[in-house]
Protein backbone atom coordinates (compact mmCIF):
# COMPACT_ATOMS: atom_id res chain seq x y z
CA UNK A 1 0.00 0.00 0.00
CA UNK A 2 2.29 2.55 -1.19
CA UNK A 3 0.42 6.11 -1.44
CA UNK A 4 1.39 9.22 -2.90
CA UNK A 5 0.86 12.69 -1.78
CA UNK A 6 -0.80 15.54 -3.28
CA UNK A 7 0.33 18.78 -2.37
CA UNK A 8 -1.85 21.60 -1.17
CA UNK A 9 -0.44 24.84 -2.46
CA UNK A 10 -1.97 26.94 0.21
CA UNK A 11 -0.07 25.57 3.17
CA UNK A 12 2.07 23.53 1.05
CA UNK A 13 0.48 20.42 3.13
CA UNK A 14 0.79 17.13 1.95
CA UNK A 15 -2.76 15.60 1.33
CA UNK A 16 -2.93 11.71 1.00
CA UNK A 17 -6.02 11.43 -1.66
CA UNK A 18 -3.89 8.84 -0.05
CA UNK A 19 -15.59 -6.37 -1.29
CA UNK A 20 -33.05 -31.50 -18.43
CA UNK A 21 -35.10 -32.76 -20.18
CA UNK A 22 -37.16 -33.92 -16.80
CA UNK A 23 -39.56 -31.73 -16.44
CA UNK A 24 -39.61 -31.24 -12.84
CA UNK A 25 -36.12 -30.34 -13.17
CA UNK A 26 -37.20 -27.90 -15.73
CA UNK A 27 -39.61 -25.93 -13.70
CA UNK A 28 -37.33 -25.88 -10.67
CA UNK A 29 -35.11 -24.02 -13.46
CA UNK A 30 -37.65 -21.69 -14.69
CA UNK A 31 -38.38 -20.69 -10.72
CA UNK A 32 -34.85 -20.06 -10.34
CA UNK A 33 -34.71 -17.36 -13.33
CA UNK A 34 -37.93 -15.88 -12.12
CA UNK A 35 -35.98 -15.48 -8.98
CA UNK A 36 -32.96 -14.56 -10.52
CA UNK A 37 -34.94 -11.73 -12.71
CA UNK A 38 -37.03 -10.55 -9.34
CA UNK A 39 -33.56 -10.24 -7.30
CA UNK A 40 -32.27 -8.60 -10.56
CA UNK A 41 -34.93 -5.98 -10.27
CA UNK A 42 -35.20 -5.39 -6.84
CA UNK A 43 -31.92 -4.65 -7.11
CA UNK A 44 -31.72 -2.30 -9.74
CA UNK A 45 -35.36 -0.34 -8.38
CA UNK A 46 -33.64 -0.01 -4.98
CA UNK A 47 -30.57 1.65 -6.36
CA UNK A 48 -32.69 3.98 -8.38
CA UNK A 49 -34.90 5.19 -6.13
CA UNK A 50 -33.78 4.61 -2.79
CA UNK A 51 -31.46 8.13 -1.40
CA UNK A 52 -28.38 7.30 0.22
CA UNK A 53 -29.17 8.20 3.73
CA UNK A 54 -27.05 5.92 6.13
CA UNK A 55 -23.17 4.91 5.97
CA UNK A 56 -22.49 1.57 6.95
CA UNK A 57 -19.57 -0.02 8.30
CA UNK A 58 -16.91 -2.81 7.07
CA UNK A 59 -13.44 -3.47 7.60
CA UNK A 60 -10.47 -4.68 5.43
CA UNK A 61 -9.11 -8.49 6.11
CA UNK A 62 -5.48 -8.56 5.22
CA UNK A 63 -4.00 -11.86 5.09
CA UNK A 64 0.17 -10.90 4.82
CA UNK A 65 1.02 -12.54 8.05
CA UNK A 66 3.55 -14.67 9.59
CA UNK A 67 1.11 -15.83 12.27
CA UNK A 68 -2.50 -15.92 10.75
CA UNK A 69 -5.62 -16.79 12.37
CA UNK A 70 -8.01 -19.64 11.24
CA UNK A 71 -10.24 -18.40 9.11
CA UNK A 72 -13.28 -19.59 10.48
CA UNK A 73 -11.93 -17.79 13.89
CA UNK A 74 -12.06 -14.52 12.12
CA UNK A 75 -15.20 -15.25 10.81
CA UNK A 76 -16.56 -15.73 14.36
CA UNK A 77 -14.46 -12.47 15.14
CA UNK A 78 -16.29 -10.41 12.83
CA UNK A 79 -19.74 -12.12 13.95
CA UNK A 80 -18.67 -11.48 17.49
CA UNK A 81 -18.29 -7.70 16.60
CA UNK A 82 -21.60 -7.40 14.31
CA UNK A 83 -19.39 -6.75 11.57
CA UNK A 84 -21.63 -7.44 8.86
CA UNK A 85 -19.38 -6.08 5.66
CA UNK A 86 -15.91 -6.98 4.66
CA UNK A 87 -13.56 -6.48 2.13
CA UNK A 88 -10.54 -9.22 1.16
CA UNK A 89 -7.86 -8.24 -1.69
CA UNK A 90 -8.28 -10.94 -3.39
CA UNK A 91 -10.11 -14.54 -3.67
CA UNK A 92 -8.71 -16.60 -1.22
CA UNK A 93 -10.62 -19.93 -1.07
CA UNK A 94 -9.75 -20.37 2.77
CA UNK A 95 -11.37 -17.52 3.92
CA UNK A 96 -14.51 -17.59 1.39
CA UNK A 97 -15.34 -21.21 2.67
CA UNK A 98 -14.87 -19.64 6.25
CA UNK A 99 -17.66 -17.07 5.27
CA UNK A 100 -20.04 -19.35 3.70
CA UNK A 101 -23.30 -19.31 5.54
CA UNK A 102 -22.11 -16.03 7.58
CA UNK A 103 -24.69 -13.90 6.13
CA UNK A 104 -21.32 -11.12 6.08
CA UNK A 105 -21.22 -9.31 3.13
CA UNK A 106 -18.57 -9.04 0.85
CA UNK A 107 -16.07 -7.43 -1.66
CA UNK A 108 -14.00 -9.89 -3.26
CA UNK A 109 -10.77 -8.76 -5.46
CA UNK A 110 -8.77 -9.16 -8.42
CA UNK A 111 -5.23 -8.28 -8.24
CA UNK A 112 -3.40 -6.07 -10.37
CA UNK A 113 -1.36 -8.48 -11.73
CA UNK A 114 -4.39 -10.64 -13.01
CA UNK A 115 -5.76 -7.54 -14.69
CA UNK A 116 -3.43 -8.35 -18.09
CA UNK A 117 -4.91 -12.03 -18.10
CA UNK A 118 -8.83 -10.52 -17.50
CA UNK A 119 -8.43 -8.26 -20.34
CA UNK A 120 -7.58 -10.60 -22.66
CA UNK A 121 -10.58 -12.51 -23.21
CA UNK A 122 -13.88 -13.31 -21.99
CA UNK A 123 -12.99 -16.92 -21.73
CA UNK A 124 -10.27 -15.57 -19.09
CA UNK A 125 -13.05 -13.41 -17.05
CA UNK A 126 -15.49 -16.54 -17.48
CA UNK A 127 -13.16 -18.65 -16.11
CA UNK A 128 -12.51 -16.59 -13.37
CA UNK A 129 -16.13 -16.13 -12.46
CA UNK A 130 -16.61 -19.53 -12.13
CA UNK A 131 -13.72 -20.55 -9.75
CA UNK A 132 -14.24 -17.50 -7.76
CA UNK A 133 -18.05 -16.43 -7.61
CA UNK A 134 -20.18 -19.09 -9.34
CA UNK A 135 -18.96 -21.85 -6.76
CA UNK A 136 -19.65 -19.96 -3.55
CA UNK A 137 -23.24 -18.35 -4.61
CA UNK A 138 -25.74 -20.59 -4.23
CA UNK A 139 -27.97 -21.68 -0.67
CA UNK A 140 -25.69 -21.10 2.78
CA UNK A 141 -23.07 -19.53 0.20
CA UNK A 142 -21.41 -16.37 0.52
CA UNK A 143 -22.88 -12.84 -0.34
CA UNK A 144 -20.49 -11.43 -2.56
CA UNK A 145 -21.69 -7.76 -3.22
CA UNK A 146 -18.83 -6.63 -5.11
CA UNK A 147 -16.00 -7.36 -6.91
CA UNK A 148 -12.48 -5.11 -6.46
CA UNK A 149 -10.87 -5.08 -10.15
CA UNK A 150 -7.62 -4.12 -9.39
CA UNK A 151 -6.09 -2.12 -5.97
CA UNK A 152 -5.14 1.66 -6.87
CA UNK A 153 -4.22 0.58 -10.29
CA UNK A 154 -3.81 4.26 -11.68
CA UNK A 155 -1.60 4.95 -8.83
CA UNK A 156 0.97 7.62 -10.33
CA UNK A 157 4.03 5.25 -8.85
CA UNK A 158 2.97 2.46 -11.12
CA UNK A 159 3.42 4.74 -14.24
CA UNK A 160 0.24 3.58 -16.13
CA UNK A 161 1.37 -0.18 -15.64
CA UNK A 162 -2.29 -1.23 -15.49
CA UNK A 163 -4.01 1.52 -16.53
CA UNK A 164 -4.44 -0.01 -20.47
CA UNK A 165 -6.11 -3.38 -18.37
CA UNK A 166 -8.88 -1.90 -16.37
CA UNK A 167 -11.36 -1.24 -18.37
CA UNK A 168 -11.41 -4.18 -20.61
CA UNK A 169 -11.04 -6.08 -17.56
CA UNK A 170 -14.04 -4.33 -16.38
CA UNK A 171 -15.85 -5.36 -19.14
CA UNK A 172 -15.47 -8.73 -19.92
CA UNK A 173 -15.97 -9.30 -16.13
CA UNK A 174 -19.39 -7.28 -16.44
CA UNK A 175 -20.19 -9.64 -19.52
CA UNK A 176 -19.07 -13.06 -17.61
CA UNK A 177 -21.09 -12.30 -14.27
CA UNK A 178 -24.39 -11.45 -16.94
CA UNK A 179 -23.69 -15.12 -17.92
CA UNK A 180 -25.11 -16.21 -14.67
CA UNK A 181 -27.28 -13.73 -13.86
CA UNK A 182 -24.93 -12.05 -11.53
CA UNK A 183 -24.55 -8.73 -13.51
CA UNK A 184 -27.42 -7.28 -11.59
CA UNK A 185 -26.77 -8.27 -8.42
CA UNK A 186 -23.18 -7.84 -7.98
CA UNK A 187 -21.36 -4.69 -8.41
CA UNK A 188 -17.64 -4.50 -10.30
CA UNK A 189 -15.69 -1.46 -8.33
CA UNK A 190 -12.36 -0.32 -8.97
CA UNK A 191 -10.53 0.79 -5.77
CA UNK A 192 -8.29 4.13 -6.44
CA UNK A 193 -5.86 5.65 -4.32
CA UNK A 194 -6.78 9.45 -3.83
CA UNK A 195 -3.48 10.50 -5.67
CA UNK A 196 -6.06 9.87 -9.00
CA UNK A 197 -7.05 13.63 -7.83
CA UNK A 198 -5.48 17.12 -7.76
CA UNK A 199 -6.57 20.18 -5.96
CA UNK A 200 -5.23 23.53 -4.34
CA UNK A 201 -8.77 23.70 -3.00
CA UNK A 202 -11.90 21.00 -2.73
CA UNK A 203 -14.01 22.65 -4.79
CA UNK A 204 -11.13 22.85 -7.52
CA UNK A 205 -10.64 19.22 -7.09
CA UNK A 206 -10.07 17.50 -10.70
CA UNK A 207 -8.46 14.00 -12.03
CA UNK A 208 -4.69 14.16 -13.28
CA UNK A 209 -4.52 15.13 -16.39
CA UNK A 210 -3.49 12.00 -18.02
CA UNK A 211 -6.26 10.25 -16.34
CA UNK A 212 -8.79 12.42 -17.61
CA UNK A 213 -10.26 10.38 -20.22
CA UNK A 214 -10.21 6.24 -18.75
CA UNK A 215 -11.69 8.09 -15.43
CA UNK A 216 -14.33 9.40 -17.63
CA UNK A 217 -15.06 5.97 -19.33
CA UNK A 218 -14.77 4.43 -15.44
CA UNK A 219 -17.04 6.58 -14.29
CA UNK A 220 -19.80 6.03 -17.36
CA UNK A 221 -18.99 2.25 -16.51
CA UNK A 222 -19.91 2.93 -12.48
CA UNK A 223 -22.97 4.95 -12.83
CA UNK A 224 -24.45 2.72 -15.68
CA UNK A 225 -24.01 -0.44 -13.57
CA UNK A 226 -25.20 1.27 -10.67
CA UNK A 227 -21.59 0.53 -8.93
CA UNK A 228 -20.19 3.31 -6.16
CA UNK A 229 -16.95 5.37 -6.76
CA UNK A 230 -14.55 3.56 -4.18
CA UNK A 231 -11.64 5.26 -2.77
CA UNK A 232 -9.16 5.10 -0.33
CA UNK A 233 -8.19 7.85 2.02
CA UNK A 234 -5.20 8.00 4.61
CA UNK A 235 -4.67 11.40 6.36
CA UNK A 236 -2.10 9.57 8.42
CA UNK A 237 0.14 9.83 5.51
CA UNK A 238 -0.37 13.40 4.82
CA UNK A 239 0.64 13.95 8.84
CA UNK A 240 3.53 11.25 8.05
CA UNK A 241 4.88 13.05 4.83
CA UNK A 242 5.20 16.21 5.77
CA UNK A 243 6.49 18.29 9.37
CA UNK A 244 4.29 21.24 7.81
CA UNK A 245 0.75 19.54 7.83
CA UNK A 246 -0.90 20.62 11.30
CA UNK A 247 -1.46 17.49 13.35
CA UNK A 248 -4.97 18.52 14.51
CA UNK A 249 -6.90 18.71 10.99
CA UNK A 250 -5.43 14.66 10.11
CA UNK A 251 -8.31 14.01 13.12
CA UNK A 252 -11.75 14.80 13.77
CA UNK A 253 -11.95 16.63 16.73
CA UNK A 254 -11.34 20.28 15.51
CA UNK A 255 -8.95 21.99 14.46
CA UNK A 256 -6.95 25.67 14.60
CA UNK A 257 -6.13 25.33 10.69
CA UNK A 258 -9.08 25.09 9.26
CA UNK A 259 -9.42 25.53 4.64
CA UNK A 260 -11.72 28.02 3.45
CA UNK A 261 -12.99 27.24 0.24
CA UNK A 262 -15.67 30.00 -0.33
CA UNK A 263 -18.51 29.70 1.48
CA UNK A 264 -17.71 26.37 3.01
CA UNK A 265 -14.44 25.70 5.52
CA UNK A 266 -12.95 22.22 6.31
CA UNK A 267 -12.37 21.30 9.95
CA UNK A 268 -10.65 17.91 9.11
CA UNK A 269 -8.81 15.97 6.39
CA UNK A 270 -11.01 13.54 5.45
CA UNK A 271 -14.41 15.65 4.41
CA UNK A 272 -11.45 18.17 2.25
CA UNK A 273 -10.01 14.99 0.67
CA UNK A 274 -13.36 13.41 -0.08
CA UNK A 275 -14.85 16.86 -1.13
CA UNK A 276 -12.17 17.32 -3.83
CA UNK A 277 -13.44 13.64 -5.19
CA UNK A 278 -16.96 15.05 -5.40
CA UNK A 279 -15.37 18.23 -7.40
CA UNK A 280 -13.79 15.66 -10.01
CA UNK A 281 -16.77 13.33 -10.38
CA UNK A 282 -18.98 16.74 -10.83
CA UNK A 283 -16.40 17.83 -13.41
CA UNK A 284 -17.19 14.57 -15.58
CA UNK A 285 -20.60 15.46 -14.77
CA UNK A 286 -21.12 12.67 -12.20
CA UNK A 287 -21.54 14.56 -9.22
CA UNK A 288 -24.10 12.34 -7.44
CA UNK A 289 -22.41 9.47 -7.85
CA UNK A 290 -21.94 7.49 -4.66
CA UNK A 291 -18.58 7.17 -2.99
CA UNK A 292 -17.36 4.40 -0.90
CA UNK A 293 -14.02 4.23 1.28
CA UNK A 294 -12.56 1.13 0.54
CA UNK A 295 -9.53 1.96 3.17
CA UNK A 296 -9.45 4.19 5.91
CA UNK A 297 -7.20 3.71 9.18
CA UNK A 298 -4.55 4.75 11.59
CA UNK A 299 -1.61 2.62 12.27
CA UNK A 300 -0.59 1.52 16.10
CA UNK A 301 3.24 1.62 15.68
CA UNK A 302 6.20 2.04 13.84
CA UNK A 303 6.03 5.77 13.64
CA UNK A 304 6.03 8.73 16.11
CA UNK A 305 2.42 9.69 15.15
CA UNK A 306 1.33 5.70 14.73
CA UNK A 307 0.53 5.05 18.51
CA UNK A 308 -2.28 3.54 20.24
CA UNK A 309 -3.84 6.84 21.21
CA UNK A 310 -3.93 8.23 18.15
CA UNK A 311 -5.14 5.14 16.60
CA UNK A 312 -8.22 5.30 19.02
CA UNK A 313 -8.64 9.14 18.19
CA UNK A 314 -8.89 9.03 15.17
CA UNK A 315 -11.15 5.96 13.99
CA UNK A 316 -13.62 6.43 16.97
CA UNK A 317 -13.72 9.98 15.31
CA UNK A 318 -14.23 8.80 12.06
CA UNK A 319 -16.81 6.46 13.34
CA UNK A 320 -18.89 9.16 14.86
CA UNK A 321 -18.58 11.33 12.07
CA UNK A 322 -19.80 9.38 9.06
CA UNK A 323 -22.55 7.13 11.30
CA UNK A 324 -23.48 10.70 12.64
CA UNK A 325 -24.74 10.93 8.53
CA UNK A 326 -23.50 14.90 8.31
CA UNK A 327 -21.52 14.24 5.10
CA UNK A 328 -19.64 17.00 3.86
CA UNK A 329 -20.19 20.65 2.76
CA UNK A 330 -20.52 19.80 -0.68
CA UNK A 331 -22.65 16.71 0.18
CA UNK A 332 -24.54 17.86 3.07
CA UNK A 333 -26.33 14.60 4.82
CA UNK A 334 -25.16 12.37 2.03
CA UNK A 335 -22.11 10.33 4.21
CA UNK A 336 -20.00 7.53 1.86
CA UNK A 337 -22.41 4.79 0.95
CA UNK A 338 -19.50 2.36 2.58
CA UNK A 339 -16.83 2.99 4.99
CA UNK A 340 -14.22 -0.15 5.23
CA UNK A 341 -11.59 0.47 8.26
CA UNK A 342 -8.23 -0.39 7.54
CA UNK A 343 -7.53 -2.75 9.00
CA UNK A 344 -9.12 -5.97 10.86
CA UNK A 345 -5.84 -7.29 11.60
CA UNK A 346 -2.25 -6.60 12.30
CA UNK A 347 -0.46 -7.84 8.90
CA UNK A 348 3.46 -8.44 10.06
CA UNK A 349 4.65 -9.70 6.74
CA UNK A 350 3.47 -7.01 4.63
CA UNK A 351 6.28 -4.74 2.68
CA UNK A 352 7.77 -1.92 4.88
CA UNK A 353 8.99 0.09 1.83
CA UNK A 354 6.04 2.83 2.56
CA UNK A 355 6.97 2.22 6.58
CA UNK A 356 7.50 0.54 9.22
CA UNK A 357 3.93 1.35 10.35
CA UNK A 358 2.68 -0.44 7.47
CA UNK A 359 2.45 -3.80 9.58
CA UNK A 360 0.35 -1.88 12.46
CA UNK A 361 -2.82 -0.74 10.89
CA UNK A 362 -5.08 -3.37 12.78
CA UNK A 363 -7.68 -2.57 15.77
CA UNK A 364 -7.15 -6.18 16.36
CA UNK A 365 -3.47 -7.71 17.00
CA UNK A 366 -1.97 -10.27 14.63
CA UNK A 367 -4.41 -12.56 16.88
CA UNK A 368 -7.52 -11.28 17.14
CA UNK A 369 -6.91 -9.13 20.57
CA UNK A 370 -8.27 -5.81 20.50
CA UNK A 371 -5.79 -3.20 20.82
CA UNK A 372 -7.82 -0.21 22.29
CA UNK A 373 -11.15 0.59 23.31
CA UNK A 374 -13.45 1.38 19.99
CA UNK A 375 -17.34 1.31 19.62
CA UNK A 376 -17.83 0.81 15.90
CA UNK A 377 -21.74 1.98 16.30
CA UNK A 378 -22.85 -1.67 15.66
CA UNK A 379 -24.56 -2.63 18.58
CA UNK A 380 -21.95 -2.88 20.59
CA UNK A 381 -20.29 -1.45 23.55
CA UNK A 382 -16.77 -1.88 22.48
CA UNK A 383 -14.71 -4.83 20.73
CA UNK A 384 -14.85 -8.15 21.68
CA UNK A 385 -11.33 -10.67 21.36
CA UNK A 386 -11.00 -13.50 19.19
CA UNK A 387 -12.09 -17.02 21.01
CA UNK A 388 -10.53 -20.40 20.66
CA UNK A 389 -6.99 -18.51 19.54
CA UNK A 390 -4.80 -21.70 19.50
CA UNK A 391 -1.27 -19.99 20.66
CA UNK A 392 1.94 -21.91 21.21
CA UNK A 393 3.62 -22.76 24.53
CA UNK A 394 3.66 -19.39 26.65
CA UNK A 395 7.71 -19.72 26.22
CA UNK A 396 10.01 -16.93 25.00
CA UNK A 397 13.60 -17.11 23.10
CA UNK A 398 15.60 -14.10 24.83
CA UNK A 399 19.31 -13.18 24.94
CA UNK A 400 21.71 -15.29 27.36
CA UNK A 401 22.64 -13.19 30.20
CA UNK A 402 25.46 -15.14 31.38
CA UNK A 403 27.01 -14.60 27.31
CA UNK A 404 29.27 -11.58 25.51
CA UNK A 405 27.13 -10.41 23.14
CA UNK A 406 29.12 -8.25 21.69
CA UNK A 407 29.23 -10.47 18.46
CA UNK A 408 25.15 -10.39 18.33
CA UNK A 409 24.89 -8.33 14.77
CA UNK A 410 24.78 -10.91 12.60
CA UNK A 411 22.59 -12.90 14.71
CA UNK A 412 20.01 -9.61 14.96
CA UNK A 413 20.22 -9.33 11.53
CA UNK A 414 19.78 -12.79 10.77
CA UNK A 415 16.17 -12.50 12.69
CA UNK A 416 14.67 -9.61 11.46
CA UNK A 417 15.73 -9.73 8.03
CA UNK A 418 12.92 -12.79 8.65
CA UNK A 419 10.84 -12.03 11.32
CA UNK A 420 9.02 -8.68 12.14
CA UNK A 421 11.18 -5.72 14.29
CA UNK A 422 9.29 -2.66 13.17
CA UNK A 423 8.51 -2.21 16.91
CA UNK A 424 11.96 -1.94 17.25
CA UNK A 425 12.99 1.13 15.47
CA UNK A 426 12.31 5.00 16.15
CA UNK A 427 8.82 6.02 16.82
CA UNK A 428 8.47 1.91 17.52
CA UNK A 429 6.87 0.37 21.13
CA UNK A 430 9.19 -1.22 21.84
CA UNK A 431 12.24 1.48 20.77
CA UNK A 432 13.26 2.10 24.37
CA UNK A 433 14.00 -1.29 25.67
CA UNK A 434 17.60 -0.86 25.83
CA UNK A 435 20.25 -3.09 23.60
CA UNK A 436 20.01 -6.62 25.76
CA UNK A 437 16.03 -5.96 25.12
CA UNK A 438 16.32 -5.28 21.64
CA UNK A 439 18.42 -8.47 21.30
CA UNK A 440 15.67 -10.62 23.08
CA UNK A 441 12.91 -9.56 21.09
CA UNK A 442 14.53 -9.83 17.64
CA UNK A 443 15.51 -14.01 19.18
CA UNK A 444 11.91 -14.13 20.18
CA UNK A 445 10.07 -12.75 16.89
CA UNK A 446 12.55 -15.17 15.02
CA UNK A 447 11.82 -18.32 17.44
CA UNK A 448 8.22 -17.65 17.46
CA UNK A 449 8.19 -17.50 13.56
CA UNK A 450 9.64 -20.87 13.78
CA UNK A 451 7.08 -22.48 15.23
CA UNK A 452 9.08 -22.45 18.73
CA UNK A 453 11.75 -25.04 17.05
CA UNK A 454 14.22 -25.38 19.67
CA UNK A 455 17.46 -24.55 17.12
CA UNK A 456 15.44 -21.59 16.30
CA UNK A 457 16.68 -20.25 19.64
CA UNK A 458 20.27 -20.69 19.77
CA UNK A 459 22.12 -18.25 17.78
CA UNK A 460 25.11 -20.08 18.60
CA UNK A 461 24.72 -20.18 22.24
CA UNK A 462 23.16 -16.77 22.60
CA UNK A 463 19.65 -17.04 22.75
CA UNK A 464 17.90 -18.99 25.57
CA UNK A 465 14.18 -20.34 26.16
CA UNK A 466 12.47 -18.93 29.18
CA UNK A 467 8.97 -19.81 30.99
CA UNK A 468 8.63 -15.76 32.37
CA UNK A 469 7.23 -13.30 29.64
CA UNK A 470 9.59 -10.31 29.20
CA UNK A 471 7.20 -8.27 27.94
CA UNK A 472 7.83 -4.70 28.67
CA UNK A 473 5.44 -2.06 29.23
CA UNK A 474 3.62 -1.57 26.07
CA UNK A 475 6.45 -3.98 23.94
CA UNK A 476 4.48 -7.17 23.72
CA UNK A 477 6.80 -10.30 23.14
CA UNK A 478 4.34 -12.42 21.01
CA UNK A 479 3.82 -15.96 21.47
CA UNK A 480 3.04 -17.23 18.24
CA UNK A 481 -0.56 -19.29 17.16
CA UNK A 482 -0.72 -23.16 16.20
CA UNK A 483 -2.20 -22.89 13.19
CA UNK A 484 -0.60 -23.04 9.94
CA UNK A 485 -3.09 -24.43 7.61
CA UNK A 486 -4.11 -21.39 6.10
CA UNK A 487 -0.33 -20.38 5.54
CA UNK A 488 -0.09 -23.85 3.46
CA UNK A 489 -3.00 -23.24 1.46
CA UNK A 490 -2.32 -19.64 0.60
CA UNK A 491 0.54 -21.65 -1.15
CA UNK A 492 -1.88 -23.80 -2.63
CA UNK A 493 -3.74 -21.06 -3.79
CA UNK A 494 -1.15 -18.89 -5.24
CA UNK A 495 0.29 -21.70 -6.49
CA UNK A 496 -3.40 -21.63 -8.36
CA UNK A 497 -3.06 -18.16 -9.26
CA UNK A 498 -0.23 -18.65 -11.20
CA UNK A 499 -1.81 -21.70 -12.91
CA UNK A 500 -4.61 -20.09 -13.68
CA UNK A 501 -3.01 -16.97 -15.35
CA UNK A 502 -1.16 -19.41 -17.73
CA UNK A 503 -4.57 -20.86 -18.49
CA UNK A 504 -6.19 -17.92 -19.18
CA UNK A 505 -3.04 -16.35 -21.46
CA UNK A 506 -3.35 -19.43 -23.63
CA UNK A 507 -7.00 -19.06 -23.96
CA UNK A 508 -6.08 -15.57 -25.04
CA UNK A 509 -3.13 -16.56 -27.30
CA UNK A 510 -5.68 -19.33 -29.31
CA UNK A 511 -8.62 -16.92 -29.52
CA UNK A 512 -6.60 -14.12 -30.98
Amino acid sequence: MIKEVVVLQKWSWAFTFTFSSDKMLQGRFRLRILSAALLSLLVIVGWSSAPVAESALGVNWGTVSFHKLKPSTVVDLLQDNKISKVKLFDADPDSLQALMGSGIQVMIGVPNEMLAALSSSTAASDLWVRQNVSRYMRKNGVDIRYIAVGNEPFLSSYSGQFQSYVMPALLNLQQSLAKVNLASYMKLVVPCNADAYESSLPSQGAFRPELTQIMTQLVSFLNSNGSPFVVNIYPFLSLYGSSDFPQDYAFFEGTSHPVTDGSNVYYNAFDGNFDTLVAALSKLGYGQMPIAIGEIGWPTDGAISGNLTAARVFNQGLINHVLSNKGTPLRPGVPPVDVYLFSLLDEGAKSTLPGNFERHWGIFSFDGQAKYPLNLGLGGRGLKNARKVEYLPSRWCVANPSRDLSYVANHMKLACGVADCTTLTYGGSCNGIGAKGNISYAFNSYYQLQMQNERSCDFDGLGMVTFLDPSIGDCRFLVGVTDTSSSSSSQVYRRWVIVWMLIAWRVWFFVM
